[in-house]
């Protein structure tokens, strides 16, 4: 587990870790991680390691519980599903929180990265990009006026590609560029044209001028977003479109297939189910006026397997910390309050809209048995599990995720 060195490391490598500095700046108080029979901790002063002296219970403690094996698991080179985390750790009750919920959204960036240096070290290549200077990558991005629930809404949107328009739905909180890998794959875009859309209020897509939105809470409804989606497709003159989304995106393209089979030939749920669920309001910390984006740009790595590539899941968490304080809660209006396909999903006509689903391991939201439990009540439709993939399979492993979405197409355009 922590090992007999575990607190001379954890000082080590956490005053040597950059990443640990900036989310650790001014923290006042001190990290506690500890089993039944070993305990670490470190005292820090505006953020700054001090020592390594703390009580639990102190002001600006946060301190960490865990069973023997939960460690265990959580420390591993390659941490199982569901262990990969402590907050998916905690929430099956394997593990214990003790501090105040604001200092721990605060800090929970370094109290996370403080455990992911106490793993051994990964073997993995990183990442690279590199081109040639001026060079343009293929999409080519405009805005459409889309009338909306009777708004005019301005859309940003790219597209690349040629032959079956295939629309791209982003996940909550987050914006097209998700998709950057998907438009310089020429397996897809020889035979697919690929258009990634920002929701209003999302990447380049701003709010409508007109109404006060800034003195309403942002709520994103399900009757927006199928209107939104069939709207945009019936604005650029789609013929017979693809639909793929991730995440609420993937809880989308289930109820296009559902309320809409006449708009699409085909949907691709990524990472979708019958009902995620949950209360809202104990996910108030991901706007709160003393918590940065910083919290939920961490938070979703949480989701993403601990094998795709670090500079993709950086990459990923950053788009999200980028985003509108607001409209990540707001879009969990649609994913965790009001979707709910359990009642409706058998009535799904694959004979007029194909429904292909496709699930990550190491999603700990749309988890492998959620996109099961959708497909054995959608009869017809197809599902596969994506290995080392998480809730982000486009943008946190791209590699990885086409080989499971590139058969999926090929049936559709076959079809």
């Amino acid at each position: 587990m922590f090992g007999t060195d575990g607190q001379a490391r954890l000082l080590a490598a956490c005053v040597s870790d950059g990443e640990f500095r900036i989310a650790s700046r001014h923290w006042t108080g001190g990290l506690i991680l500890e089993s039944l029979t070993v305990r670490l901790s470190l005292r820090l002063d505006g953020g700054a390691i001090v020592g390594t002296e703390v009580r639990a219970g102190e002001a600006g403690v946060i301190a960490v519980h865990a069973t023997e094996e939960a460690w265990s698991q959580l420390l591993a080179e390659k941490p199982p599903r569901f262990f990969n985390d402590i907050s998916l750790v905690v929430a099956t009750g394997l593990a214990t929180l003790e501090a105040d919920p604001v200092l721990y959204a605060q800090y929970f960036p370094a109290v996370m990265r403080a455990i992911e240096l106490l793993r051994p070290a990964t073997s993995a290549t990183p990442v690279r990009e590199a081109r040639p200077n001026g060079t343009f990558d293929s999409p080519v991005g405009r805005y459409v006026h889309l009338e909306v629930e009777g708004q005019d809404y301005r859309v940003y949107f790219e597209e690349a590609g040629q032959g079956i328009p295939l629309l791209l739905q982003h996940t909550a909180g987050c914006h097209g560029a998700q998709w950057r890998h998907l438009f310089e794959c020429e397996a897809i875009t020889s035979r697919f044209r690929l258009i990634a859309y920002d929701l209003p209020f999302h990447g380049k897509s701003l709010p409508p001028v007109g109404p006060k939105w800034w003195a309403d809470d942002y709520k994103l409804t399900s009757s927006f977003l199928r209107a939104f989606t069939v709207g945009l497709s019936s604005a650029l003159s789609l013929d017979s479109p693809v639909f793929m989304g991730c995440s609420v995106g993937g809880m989308l393209a289930l109820d296009l297939a559902r309320y809409h089979p006449e708009a699409f030939r085909a949907v691709v749920s990524l990472e979708g189910g019958l009902h995620i669920g949950g209360d809202i309001a104990e996910l108030e910390m991901l706007w709160h006026p003393q918590v940065s984006n910083e919290y939920k740009a961490r938070l979703m790595n949480a989701l993403m397997s601990p094998t795709s590539p670090e500079a993709y899941r950086k990459e990923t968490s950053q788009v999200y910390a980028s985003g509108w304080p607001p409209a990540f809660l707001g879009d969990l209006n649609y994913y965790v309050t009001e979707y709910d396909l359990r009642d409706e999903a058998s009535k799904i006509d694959t004979s007029k809209v194909a429904v292909h689903i496709l699930s990550g391991e190491y999603d700990g939201s749309g988890t492998l048995e959620h996109g099961q439990a959708a497909h054995a009540a959608i009869a017809g439709s197809t599902w596969s599990a994506m290995n080392d993939v998480g809730h982000f399979p486009m943008s946190e492993n791209p590699q990885a995720f086409l080989q499971h979405l590139l058969p999926v197409l090929d049936a559709i355009a076959s079809a």
